[in-house]
């Protein structure tokens, strides 16, 4: 019985850990992933003999090197100005720079579905896009909503990141023209 309780306390403490993080969530890695996922798809003028894998690899991979990037800038851009990085520290920083990462996913597995949807690459360009204008506009939405912002503030980080979002296609639409 103490056995079960011990690991059920462990169990409560590592809830109650997660739910103080889900409260202090910064969502800023969220939405900046979703701009570089978006900024990635505009760039990606000339792909090879397999778009689809390579836009899905250029997105993911530039995800990746971006979270890399943040985690040594906060290591060693702020914290090593306090005090050395230890393993914490290390742990810490990768972790809350990884909705870098997690934001190039869903515009990556729209590419991945993309022919299951009859799309052609140049669709599957703009399916990825809007993904990822969906999904800043989702991020910034979830940051004012967990901030306890007004329905009026929601709606004005929303409206903000769509015209960003906005800003990117026209991008988009002037490059390819």
């Amino acid at each position: 019985m103490a056995r079960t309780y011990a690991r059920t306390g462990a169990a409560a403490t590592r809830g109650s850990r997660r739910a103080e993080r889900r409260a202090h969530a910064d969502y800023t890695g969220g939405v900046y992933g979703s701009l570089l996922a978006a900024s990635v798809v505009i760039g990606a003028g000339s792909l090879g003999s397999f778009p689809r894998v390579e836009l899905v690899l250029l997105l993911l991979l530039t995800g990746v090197v971006f979270w890399v990037a943040h985690v040594h800038a906060q290591l060693f851009g702020a914290l090593l100005a306090q005090r050395a990085p230890d393993r914490r520290a290390v742990w810490h920083a990768c972790r809350d720079e990884w909705p870098i990462v997690k934001a190039a996913v869903p515009p990556s597995a729209a590419v991945a579905v993309s022919p299951l949807l009859g799309l052609d690459v140049r669709g599957a360009l703009w399916l990825a896009l809007a993904v990822a204008v969906a999904g800043q506009v989702g991020w910034s939405v979830a940051a004012a909503r967990r901030a306890g912002a007004s329905p009026r503030l929601m709606a004005a980080t929303a409206s903000v990141n769509l015209l960003l979002g906005l800003l990117i296609v026209s991008f988009k639409i002037a490059l390819t023209h």
